[in-house]
Order: structure tokens, then C-alpha cells, then sequence
């Protein structure tokens, strides 16, 4: 949009005036940031009005993302790059004598996600619209985010995460498009006059569902697409005295919080009311939507595609069967073609725990009417694949057994696509995970790499980066990051690969300083900053990381004299409140931390940094500063991942595992500027296969692993006697789930090598280069523009070049 720096001061002290009825100067940060935010929403009004006038006059087919996180990170620098009125609007506010920094840091920072899948939600919403695609997200409206994290003795503690205590300056309430939930009850079938069966439900728990719409503004092209959170209310009984508090808590805690504890009866049974909650209100509003200019059901899936983000929205599916079934009396052949031909499923995990499956008692009692329709699904699925697949495929693979309703394969069944997230993820899922079905349905299956949205991590979270290539190769790399490809011009320009070392300690100067102030610790700007930032899981390998640190300690401590390449090792990192295990890695790292800190031998040679609550923006300030990322997850358990891509585009280096999008990473940058290691997923299964992995052999051949690993449990780390023994244990007793000694030694050298290299600081900016030139690549926008093409059948309006 066209905005003077005139008339936005002028709108911005006249907002101001209109909702606090003081002067500017009497004005705290977080009301300029109200301010702010209710002024752009005006600017972005008459956009988002005639986006969806637009889809619904011609008649587009629209897309509704389902995902039960959705992680945004704040949105007011976001809206105004993609506005085109970031410049100005700073600009203006440092006029008026305001700090813009410290107004961006008013914004609340909603923490509605737990890594990478809720992230790629959001980053994909933004693409969507940055597309000119009619796209639309569905999710929960959570009263408190995910938890606040602090560290108290160097435990995790979790806090309530309270970000809507101010409100959100960005959503709409619409009362006007609630509709009502139905939980519990009973339900049987009645038949009518013309001899069909017509549920009847008696003694409901009834909820109103109420959705709030927050614009996803698309990168200066007017387009500003919805994302609908819903929020659980009381219904609109005729009065509400008649709800005893225990009931209105029931409600309430539908969408009170991220995450219930899962560990009881009681929070699963809560968790699966999210699920059926924002699933059945997302569909019924779909339904509703699409007869707004429509007049039967003929063109249903011609004009709407339903995607679910792995497996929580799988409830989608039988969902949309009972309207049709039940609202606009479809048979079910006809009922079940327009589903499967709306529905697609991206399976985001290999790990046998995290593919949903609900106890049948549970499920039956929650809904019933629900679990009907899934009996049905599964009797007619056994009914047409067992002459075919024999009874043992198909009891594998239908959606009841064992006495549990499977999510993962009722979505493979009930949709028309199936991708993976990485294309070792995606072969693994035909050959172990749904090998199975995939053996049913093989044309279902695909791959769509995760993509990530680099506008956010790179013009937003690294503006010298930014505007250091911008210099060199012009601006159309934004609306086309491939053409980052073209900075590779400069891998021997020395001025070129100065300014970009010189970008880098920009960076790591800001978070020292983010760092010092918040955890009084100093850190050396010249050290190599080695960074693992991602959920806090055992597969994820943070305690390889840790035996690295006690290595590098032990031997500094042992060779005082010795000259050492200084390193800052940095984490970033939630573990589940009842993850037992990775909260005792947690007590592990900041006991190490202080040990190491402390130690006046060390000095600046080694410093650990676990910066706590690690978020969206705490990702901006961290990724810009990285020079190396630590990607070292077991090889084939990790699906794709996402933070190596935002690492990799703001130009550090990958240590990393073959595993998830590594592999692509690896590829597009070259293995020479990339640092491998470790068994390959291949290997793994072997392991797998044989049952002849032996940890203890490991420790037995090397000494000093011996040495690092008996730190849990001799005393070294001060401390942790019982979560020390617990991780001991789990290695050497446990024999390594996750095959950390066999991968020690490689990892160690790698490390070693990297040491050696950073001392060669042109080699190492041109392998930053390279990384930085590959990333255009692994853009949300591509990613999308994939699933549009191939999945979902939905035009866009951007040229990708």
C-alpha cells in the first residue's frame, strides 16, 4: 500500500488520542503497540473485505489448513514488510521520538505450538496468501500458550503463559458464525416414514463454538487471507444459571490449554474434546460457507479441499460424513466419495507414539455418533480389502483394532493424498510406518518437503543480511528466493565474504547482549557460536551435544596451555511437562552450564548458554548469531525438520545426521559445506533387523567416551546425582535407544574438523555462502505452491521462477 510518513504520524497520534484520551508521551510501549495494531487492522481493512469478496464472486476453489497448533510469532513487523509500510511506519514513530524496537517488543508472542509443525502452519499461511491463494487456516483460539518456561536450580518449571491478558489486537470475534458442538449423550437411529435411519441424540454436553479470525496479510500483493481459531463457550442456553461450575469448567477447558497432560485418562479424554471441538466447528463452517453460493453438494470437492496437519484434525473425516449423512441425507457411497475427495493428510512423524490412537471406551463415550460412522468406515473397509489383502493386512490397517480407534491410518484411508515431509521421510512411511497401506493405496502417496517462511527469518529476523544482498543482486529474490542462487557470483569476491563475517558478529553481538542482560553471562563474540534449538526429545540427541561440551571441558581443563578455537554453545528448548527424561537432560545442560561459566580456568574458551522459553522471536535473535547448526537427530527419526532450513538461509553451517531434510540440505548447499556424520537410517534398521546393537561395546572400545560419559555419575557435574544416573542408565542399561555411542565418535571428529576450519575465516564465509545461496529453495512458497499443484487443485496468482 501507498502511505506517507505524513499522514501515517498524523493517523497514529489520532488513534492514540481516540482509545486512551491521553498524549502521546503519557503512552506506555504496550498501548502504542494497541495503538499500532488497531490502526494497521483500519489500513488493512478494505484488503482483507475484498479478498474474500473476490473468492467468493468468482467462485475459487478455497483450501482449509487443519491444525490443532498454529505458532504466528508476532505479527506486527510481519504485517507491516508485507504491507510495504515497514520503513515507513519506524520511520514515522522515531519522528514522534518513540522507540519502534521496544514497541515491536510490547507484542505478545503467543505461544500456541511446540516446534516445528505448528510453525510450518503459520509459515504456510503466510505463503498461502503471499501466493494469491484462497487459503484458510483452522485451529484452537487457546486461552494460555503452550507454558512459560523458567529454570529454578536448573529444572525446567512451567508457568502459565498468559498471552491474552491484554487481548489480541489482531483477531475479529464473530458470534455471528458460531456453531454448537456436540459431545457425549446418546444417540441411536430411528427409522422415518420413507424407511431410512435418522439419528436422534438425547442428554448431550453441548458447546458453542465461537471463532475469532485473525487477516494473514500476503507480501505486497493486497491479498489477506483468514486464519479462524475457535474458542469454547457456553451454549446459548436459555439460561445460564442452569450450568453447574463443574460443567462450565468442562467447557472452559476445551480451549483453556496447549498440551493437557497426557499422562491421566483425564487429560487424554481432554484432548480428544480439542480434537472433535475444532474439527467439527471448522467442518460444519465449511459446510455453511459453501452453500453461501451453492446450492447442492455436486461441486463440493471441486470447490473446497479440507487438509489435515498430521493426525489431531483426522476427525475431519468422519465429521463431514455425519453432515452429510445426517444433515443433507447423502447415501453413504456419495457421502464417502466427496469426503475422500476433500480430504488430504500430511503425516508428519515415524515415531509410533505420536500416531494417534484413542481407547474405543473413550472414544465411544465422547462421540458417539462419531464412532458409529467410524465403525462403518471400518466394517466397509475390511468388507473390500480382505478378498484382496488377506485378513492380516487389513486387521493392520483398519481404523479399529486392538481396541483403539487409529488416527494415522483413518486418515490414510479417508483421504485422496498422503505426502511425508522429506523424501527419506516419505520412503520410510511406504516401507515401515503405513508400508501396509501404502501396499493398499500406493497411488496416495507423495512427498512435499517442509518449506519455511524466509521472509520472517530472513528480511525480518536478519534486516544486515538483508540488506547486504539486496546490494549485491537486487530485490527480486524476495518475490523469488531461488534467485538467492545468484550470490554464488561472489563465493571468491573477498569484500563480499568480508561483509558477510562482518554481518555475522553483527548478529552475535546483539544476542551477547540479549544474553547478558537477561543471564548475565558474557560471551565471546569470537568464538563459534554452535547452536541446537528445537523440542527438548531424547531422539533429538541434545545429550550428544552435551557429551561434546564435557569433551571440549575435560580436555581444556587437562591442557591449560593448549590452544583452543573458544565455542558458545547454545540451546534453545521445551521438554513436555510430564517428558520425565528430557526434563532431566534439561538439569543436565544448566548444571553443565554452570560448571563450565563458572570455571575461571575456562575464561572465554567455553561458555554454554540454555536461554530459557525458547520461542518464535527468541528464534529471530538466536538464528542471525549461529554459525553452526546442530541437526544431529537419530538418523530416520526426524521427519524433516525446519530449523535447519532457517539456519542454513541465514548462513550457518549444518552438523548434521543423514536424516529428514538434512539429506536435501546437504544436496542443494554441497557435502563440502556441510558437516555429516553418524549411522545412516539405513544402518539403524539394520541395527533394528539384527537386534545386535551392543551400547556397552561402544563405551568398552573408547576411552574417552568413558571418561565423558562417567562425568553423569562421578561427581564432575555437580549436582545431578539422581538425573545424571537416570541418563547413565539409559545408555548402558537401557542399551541407547537412540544410538548416541555408536554416533559419539564421528560426531567428535566432525567437531574437531569444524574447530580447524572456522580458523580459515574466508573458506569458512564462502561455505556460509553456499548455504545461504541454496536456501531460497526450501521457501514456504515453493513448498505450498507444491501442494496446491499437485494436492489440492488451487490456482495462485505468483510467478515462481
Amino acid at each position: 500500500m501507498k502511505l506517507k510518513e505524513s499522514d501515517f504520524t498524523t493517523d497514529f497520534v489520532n488513534e492514540i488520542k481516540a482509545m486512551y484520551a491521553v498524549d502521546l508521551k503519557d503512552t506506555s510501549a504496550l498501548e502504542q503497540f494497541i495503538a499500532l495494531g488497531q490502526l494497521l487492522k483500519r489500513y488493512n481493512a478494505d484488503n482483507w473485505t475484498n479478498t474474500s469478496k473476490g473468492y467468493r464472486k468468482n467462485d475459487l476453489k478455497q483450501v482449509y489448513y487443519f491444525s490443532i497448533e498454529f505458532l504466528p510469532g508476532r505479527l506486527l513487523q510481519s504485517n507491516l514488510l508485507n504491507l510495504d509500510i515497514l520503513d515507513t511506519v519506524s520511520s514515522g514513530l522515531k519522528k514522534l521520538g518513540l522507540n519502534y524496537e521496544k514497541i515491536c517488543q510490547a507484542e505478545p508472542d503467543p505461544g500456541l505450538g511446540n516446534g516445528g509443525l505448528d510453525r510450518l502452519a503459520a509459515g504456510y499461511m503466510d505463503a498461502m496468501a503471499s501466493l494469491g491463494m484462497a487459503g484458510n487456516g483452522n485451529g484452537i483460539r487457546y486461552r494460555y500458550g503452550l507454558f512459560k518456561q523458567v529454570f529454578m536450580n536448573g529444572y525446567q518449571v512451567e508457568l502459565p503463559d498468559d498471552w491474552l491478558r491484554n487481548g489480541n489486537v489482531w483477531e475479529v470475534r464473530r458470534e455471528n458464525r458460531a456453531c454448537v458442538v456436540r459431545f457425549g449423550g446418546h444417540v441411536w437411529l430411528q427409522e422415518q416414514a420413507d424407511k431410512t435411519l435418522r439419528p436422534v441424540y438425547d442428554y448431550t454436553d453441548d458447546v458453542l463454538a465461537v471463532p475469532y479470525d485473525i487477516g494473514m496479510v500476503g507480501y505486497h500483493n493486497g491479498v489477506t487471507n483468514t486464519l479462524r481459531l475457535w474458542s469454547a463457550e457456553l451454549p446459548p442456553s436459555a439460561d445460564h444459571t442452569y450450568y453447574s461450575q463443574k460443567q462450565r469448567d468442562n467447557i472452559n477447558d476445551i480451549t483453556k490449554v496447549l498440551y493437557p497432560d497426557d499422562s491421566s485418562d483425564e487429560g487424554r479424554s481432554l484432548r480428544l474434546r480439542q480434537e472433535y471441538f475444532f474439527s467439527s466447528a471448522g467442518i460444519q463452517s465449511i459446510v455453511r460457507h459453501y452453500f453461501l453460493e451453492h446450492n447442492n453438494l455436486k461441486q463440493f470437492a471441486q470447490k473446497v479441499a479440507v487438509h489435515i496437519n498430521d493426525t489431531h484434525p483426522t476427525l475431519v473425516i468422519p465429521e463431514l460424513m455425519r453432515i452429510l449423512l445426517d444433515e443433507y441425507d447423502c447415501s453413504w457411497d456419495v457421502a464417502w466419495q466427496i469426503t475422500t475427495a476433500t480430504m488430504s493428510y500430511t503425516n508428519h512423524t515415524i515415531m509410533q507414539e505420536a500416531l494417534e490412537s484413542w481407547p474405543i471406551d473413550m472414544f465411544k463415550g465422547l462421540l458417539p455418533r462419531i464412532y458409529q460412522i467410524v465403525e462403518e468406515i471400518d466394517r466397509r473397509y475390511r468388507n473390500e480389502k480382505t478378498p484382496i489383502f488377506g485378513s492380516k493386512v487389513v486387521d493392520n490397517t483398519a481404523p479399529l483394532g486392538n481396541g483403539q480407534v487409529r488416527m494415522a491410518y483413518l486418515a490414510v484411508i479417508g483421504s485422496h493424498s498422503v505426502n511425508g515431509v522429506a523424501p527419506l521421510h516419505t520412503e520410510l512411511l511406504k516401507k515401515d510406518v503405513l508400508a501396509d497401506l501404502y501396499r493398499i493405496y500406493p497411488e496416495k502417496f507423495n512427498n512435499k518437503t517442509n518449506g519455511i517462511a524466509d521472509r520472517r527469518w530472513l528480511e525480518l529476523a536478519n534486516r544486515p543480511l538483508t540488506k547486504l544482498i539486496d546490494q549485491r543482486i537486487g530485490m527480486n529474490w524476495h518475490d523469488n528466493p531461488k534467485q538467492l542462487q545468484t550470490l554464488t557470483a561472489f563465493e571468491n569476491d573477498t569484500e563480499f565474504l568480508h561483509q558477510l563475517a562482518e554481518v555475522k558478529l553483527t548478529n552475535k553481538q546483539r544476542l551477547a547482549e540479549y544474553v547478558k542482560e537477561n543471564m548475565n553471562i558474557t560471551l565471546n563474540t569470537d568464538a563459534i557460536f554452535d547452536v541446537q534449538i528445537k523440542r527438548l526429545h531424547a531422539y533429538k540427541r541434545q545429550l550428544l551435544h552435551v557429551f561434546e561440551i564435557i569433551r571440549e571441558y575435560q580436555d581444556i581443563k587437562d591442557n591449560p596451555q593448549k590452544s583452543v578455537t573458544p565455542r558458545v554453545h547454545i540451546f534453545g528448548a521445551k521438554a513436555a511437562p510430564s517428558y520425565h527424561y528430557a526434563k532431566s537432560v534439561i538439569k543436565v545442560i544448566n548444571a553443565l552450564a554452570d560448571l563450565v561459566n563458572n570455571d575461571q580456568a575456562i575464561g572465554d574458551k567455553l561458555k554454554v548458554v540454555f536461554v530459557p522459553n525458547y520461542g518464535v522471536s527468541l528464534g529471530e535473535l538466536i538464528i542471525p548469531a549461529a554459525d553452526v547448526s546442530e541437526q544431529i537427530s537419530t538418523a530416520s527419526k526426524e521427519a524433516s525438520g525446519t530449523s535447519n532450513m532457517k539456519l542454513m538461509t541465514n548462513g550457518a553451517l549444518s552438523l548434521a545426521t543423514l536424516d529428514g531434510a538434512n539429506i536435501d540440505i546437504v544436496k542443494a548447499a554441497g557435502s563440502e559445506n556441510e558437516y555429516t556424520f553418524g549411522l545412516t537410517s539405513d544402518e539403524v534398521y539394520g541395527y533394528y533387523h539384527r537386534g545386535d546393537y551392543q551400547a556397552q561395546k561402544f563405551f568398552d572400545g573408547n576411552q574417552e567416551l568413558q571418561r565423558v560419559v562417567n562425568a553423569l555419575i562421578d561427581g564432575t557435574i555437580p549436582e545431578i546425582s539422581t538425573e545424571g544416573r537416570e541418563i547413565y542408565n539409559s545408555l548402558l542399561q537401557y542399551n541407547d535407544e537412540y544410538f548416541v555411542m555408536a554416533d559419539y565418535e564421528d560426531y567428535v571428529a566432525k567437531q574437531k574438523q569444524i574447530s580447524s576450519d572456522f580458523n580459515d575465516v574466508k573458506t569458512w564465509q564462502k561455505k556460509s555462502l553456499a548455504n545461504i545461496a541454496a536456501s531460497g529453495t526450501f521457501s514456504a512458497d515453493y513448498a505450498v505452491a507444491r501442494y496446491a499443484e499437485d494436492i489440492w487443485q488451487v490456482p495462485f496468482d505468483r510467478i515462481l521462477k
